[in-house]
């Protein structure tokens, strides 16, 4: 039986080390991160008890696995750096240093650029509870995601591995409902401000304009229901008083005119005695 080391070597197989990860990231997650270097064969995440979790990744290809950390070694990941390298087996199995750098005798293909993809789309609107994965999850279906994150405003961030993605995203998710487990809102869909041409920026401007009107409108109709309702309110009120007034009256004439048939009462009984 080959050991496992030497069965990793001798297949071309290479086994990498992903750390600081979130601590609910799934297996799909790491997925998308690392598919796009070649073909994978194992995936395996880790949650420990303190966070951050990790993960090791399987590339069938050793050639694979070196291009996977080159590429995603150092980029922001939740708000997090991501660290890649190769995993203590593969280091031993392969002659590969485990913080990415070979051991001697080996060349390494030069440094990819570390940035995020550029064909990003801008989100407004979601629900607050809304986490990266239910907006990884919605916008799967326009195309590969490489990146997804949400702030606590409602706002997000999704970079997709292609033109014809994003593009696809804006058209058919713009003013969509977006919906989790929890809540559902209608969304906005848009290029960052720096890739609009003026097309893009002029057509921006007039849908502002046209929901702060809508905006302002729907404000106004609120105010005035409640004026109305306050009125009402007052007018029922008022009605409410002079209803409790005339009933007082009415009662204290019926105790003056009950008292009066009394004392009248009383003073024939008098004469008769």
């Amino acid at each position: 039986k080959v050991p496992e080391q030497s069965a990793v070597a001798c297949s071309g197989m290479a086994r990498i080390y992903v750390g600081n990860l979130p601590i609910d990231i799934r297996s799909k997650d790491v997925e998308d991160l690392f598919w796009k270097y070649g073909r994978i064969r194992d995936i395996d995440c880790k949650a420990p008890a303190r966070p951050p979790s990790f993960a090791f990744v399987t590339f069938e290809h050793y050639q694979d696995a070196v291009d996977a950390i080159k590429g995603r070694d150092g980029v922001m990941f939740e708000g997090q750096r991501l660290r890649v390298e190769m995993s203590r087996q593969s280091t031993e199995a392969t002659g590969f240093s485990g913080f990415g750098a070979p051991a001697v005798g080996l060349r390494l293909p030069p440094a990819r650029d570390l940035r995020r993809s550029e064909h990003r789309i801008i989100v407004s609107g979601l629900p607050p509870s809304a986490s990266w994965q239910d907006v990884k999850d919605y916008f799967r279906a326009a195309g590969d995601i490489i990146y997804a994150d949400v702030d606590k405003r409602g706002g997000g961030i999704v970079e997709f591995s292609s033109r014809a993605d994003q593009e696809r995203a804006i058209e058919k998710l713009d003013d969509s409902e977006f919906k989790n487990p929890f809540e559902k809102a209608r969304i906005r869909v848009k290029k960052p401000r720096e890739q609009m041409t003026e097309e893009d920026l002029e057509r921006e401007r007039k849908r502002d304009e046209r929901e702060e009107r809508e905006r302002r409108e729907k404000r106004s109709r609120s105010r005035s229901r409640s004026r109305g309702h306050d009125r009402t309110s007052s007018s029922r009120s008022r009605s409410r008083g002079r209803r409790n007034k005339s009933r007082a009256s009415r009662s204290r004439s019926r105790s003056r005119s009950s008292s009066r048939g009394r004392r009248g009462k009383s003073n024939d009984r008098k004469d008769d005695d």
